[in-house]
């Protein structure tokens, strides 16, 4: 083993209070690893948020869609909340007023005959 590694092993033996065993030490590398992949993944999904707002907010149309994309990278969970229950409304929305336009034709269909 190289100095650098056995020095890393050592301080992290004296921060835990123990040396860790081979598994428990490959265990804790791919954990590490894991997270520094989601923050990168993070970094990036935030960066191009940041350039599709950046582009919306040029385009006046769309701002509407800025101001949703701003909302989402301020308040993540609440937005996806909202987002979910605005959708699950809007399908049983629909949903209704589907059978009320059908019984207003049947209705009108049997007035008729």
């Amino acid at each position: 083993m190289a100095d650098s590694q056995l020095e890393q092993e050592l301080e992290q033996a004296r921060r835990l209070g123990r040396w860790l065993a081979d598994d428990e030490r490959e265990a804790l590398a791919l954990a590490q690893q894991q997270q520094a992949e989601a923050a990168l993944a993070h970094r990036r999904r935030r960066r191009k948020l940041l350039l599709l707002t950046g582009f919306c907010v040029l385009i006046p149309p769309l701002w509407p869609l800025a101001l949703g994309l701003v909302l989402y990278m301020l308040f993540p969970r609440t937005t996806k909340r909202f987002g979910l229950i605005a959708g699950v409304l809007v399908l049983v929305g629909g949903s209704l007023l589907a059978v009320v336009l059908l019984s207003v034709v049947v209705a009108l269909l049997l007035a008729l005959v």
